[in-house]
């Protein structure tokens, strides 16, 4: 088990009431699941958001095969307006 922190950005952070959290998880499914928990405003923007792990995209990948190292840092990126 990892512990780490969680930032949130943009509609992330409004959603989550902080900006920033920390976490104790494996990987970033069970952080998922573990931030997102009785938090439904959180989850849905979660849901449309991309991550990275200590600066690296986690892209496609499935959350439960992104294995979370201790202290690491972990941003929730939700879709951003504009162009």
């Amino acid at each position: 088990m990892a512990t780490g922190k969680v930032r949130y950005w943009a509609a992330a952070r409004a959603a989550a009431g902080v900006a920033e959290e920390p976490f104790e998880a494996a990987t970033l499914g069970e952080l998922m699941t573990n931030i997102t928990r009785d938090r439904a405003e959180l989850a849905r923007v979660v849901s449309r958001s991309s991550f990275l792990v200590d600066g690296s995209p986690v892209g496609r990948r499935a959350h439960d095969t992104v294995v979370l190292a201790d202290g690491a840092t972990v941003e929730v990126l939700p879709p951003f307006a504009g162009g």
